[in-house]
C-alpha cells in the first residue's frame, strides 16, 4: 500500500484563503474506520524520526515567536495527537490553527468507495499570511510530504495488521 498524490482545488471550503495545498490518499481494506480514528492512528503513534524533527522545528521557530508543536501528544475531544479539533464527523476531521505567519488545516477524509474497502484521504490547506510564512512552507515543505506519506503507510499497516 502506497499513497498517491491528489490534486486540490483552491480555494476550498475548510480554509477559503489557502494559497497552497496538498492531498495524499490510500485505499485500505477495511470498512469500519472513522475520520477520528485514522487522525489518532496518524498523530499519536508517529515515527521517533518524527518526533524528533518536530523537537528540532519547535526550537528553531521559538525565537521568531512562533506556536511550537504539542511536546506531548495529548488526545480529547477537543485535541487529536496534540492539534486542535476544528470540527468533527465520522467521516471528516479538521484539525488546525491559525498563527502569526500562516493558518493550516490538516483535513483527514475517510470514504467508503470502493468495492472491498475504504479510503483515506489527508489533505493539508495553507494560508500563508507574510514573507516568513513563505519561507517557513519552503522550509518544511519535504519533510511535510514524508512524513504526510509515512503517516499514511503507518495507518494502513496497523489497520491491515488488526484485521482479524
Amino acid at each position: 500500500m502506497s499513497p498517491v498524490s491528489r490534486p486540490v482545488s483552491l480555494p476550498h471550503p475548510v480554509l477559503p484563503a489557502a494559497d497552497w495545498a496538498d492531498r495524499f490518499t490510500l485505499g485500505l481494506p477495511v470498512d469500519h474506520l472513522t475520520a477520528r480514528e485514522a487522525a489518532r492512528l496518524a498523530l499519536e503513534h508517529p515515527p521517533r524520526w518524527v518526533r524528533r524533527l518536530m523537537v528540532l522545528r519547535n526550537a528553531l521557530v521559538a525565537p521568531f515567536g512562533l506556536k511550537g508543536a504539542a511536546g506531548e501528544v495529548r488526545t480529547s475531544d477537543s485535541e487529536i495527537g496534540g492539534f486542535p479539533v476544528v470540527s468533527v464527523t465520522d467521516d471528516r476531521v479538521v484539525l488546525g490553527f491559525d498563527d502569526r505567519h500562516l493558518d493550516f488545516r490538516i483535513v483527514i477524509d475517510v470514504r467508503s468507495d470502493r468495492p472491498c474497502g475504504q479510503t483515506l484521504s489527508i489533505m493539508t490547506l495553507v494560508h500563508r499570511n507574510n514573507l516568513l510564512g513563505r519561507l517557513y512552507l519552503a522550509a518544511v515543505l519535504p519533510f511535510h510530504k514524508l512524513i504526510v506519506r509515512t503517516m499514511l503507510s503507518g495507518i494502513g499497516a496497523r489497520v491491515v495488521s488488526s484485521r482479524p
